[in-house]
């Protein structure tokens, strides 16, 4: 399956990428946390590395560690906006059960 960007997704990575002046594109991935498990991970990346799973969707690439892939796997990532608030968002097939307060989920 893999993992996916939205439009919106990929357009505001393209702005960012653009205004930092480098970049290749994203890493996504998920660390131990929370009440539920385990929160996602994003961060801009600089350079590719030779463990990452790449995927690329309206020309940005999202880098995925494989230890991670297994909890994402079907993602898409999208950039919403909900009245004064916007972020990323991740819809996540995988995701059995979210904490209360939306920071962290379960597989």
């Amino acid at each position: 399956m893999g993992v996916s960007l939205s439009e919106a997704a990929a357009r505001h990575v393209n702005r960012y990428l653009a205004k930092r002046g480098k970049g290749v594109g994203v890493r996504l991935g998920v660390k131990t946390t929370g009440c539920s498990g385990l929160a996602y991970t994003l961060e801009y990346v600089d350079e590719l590395t030779g463990d990452d799973v790449v995927f690329e969707e309206h020309g940005v690439k999202v880098l995925v560690d494989p230890k991670s892939m297994a909890y994402i796997d079907g993602t898409q990532l999208d950039y919403v906006r909900e009245g004064l608030n916007e972020g990323f968002r991740f819809n996540n097939p995988n995701e059995r059960d979210k904490c209360g307060c939306g920071e962290s989920f379960r597989v």
